[in-house]
């Protein structure tokens, strides 16, 4: 069956079973490699996409109940004002170690900036808590995301 959705900005047409996980939607028909899959059972957290802004695994999430929302991965989220936030703060932090979960605790991590600008240790913790991190980069996730909230010095604006 044929589903029209809407992936960084773009209109497409996959023709796939309405069951098929977006994960493998974005990766095996649209060629965008940077959304990984982990568990498969939306435990991990490495398959995070947003869905109008709101983290969402895309494993465990079918095509067809996807409809019109917008739908963002790792791709294009330095396109939005959040997006470009966490990921200069995950380069002026050096927050990767082997990054294979660093999409989706990126999109994660986006997704609570975008709608908690200045989100305390609770927050962060209750935001991040699906995405694990084999390298153990926790506290400097965190760091990260404060990073992202600061002010900056040079102009008072957002980080």
């Amino acid at each position: 069956m044929s589903y029209a959705i809407h992936v960084n900005g773009i209109a497409h047409t996959v023709d796939v079973d309405g069951d098929t996980p977006l994960l493998w939607v974005l990766r095996d028909v649209l060629g965008m490699t940077g959304t990984k899959f982990g568990c498969g059972m939306a435990l991990c957290g490495a398959c995070t996409v947003h869905l109008n802004g709101v983290a969402t695994r895309s494993c465990v999430t079918t095509v067809e109940s996807v409809g019109n929302a917008a739908i963002t991965t790792i791709e294009a989220i330095g396109t939005t004002a959040a997006g470009r936030k966490i990921q200069k703060a995950w380069l002026d932090l050096e927050v990767v170690q082997c990054g294979y979960c660093q999409s989706g605790q990126i999109m994660s991590a986006s997704a609570l900036l975008a709608s908690n600008p200045h989100p305390n240790d609770s927050a962060i913790d209750d935001a991040m808590s699906g995405n694990i991190c084999r390298c153990g980069t926790y506290v400097r996730i965190r760091e990260a995301i404060k990073h992202a909230a600061k002010p900056s010095a040079a102009t008072g604006k957002e980080g």
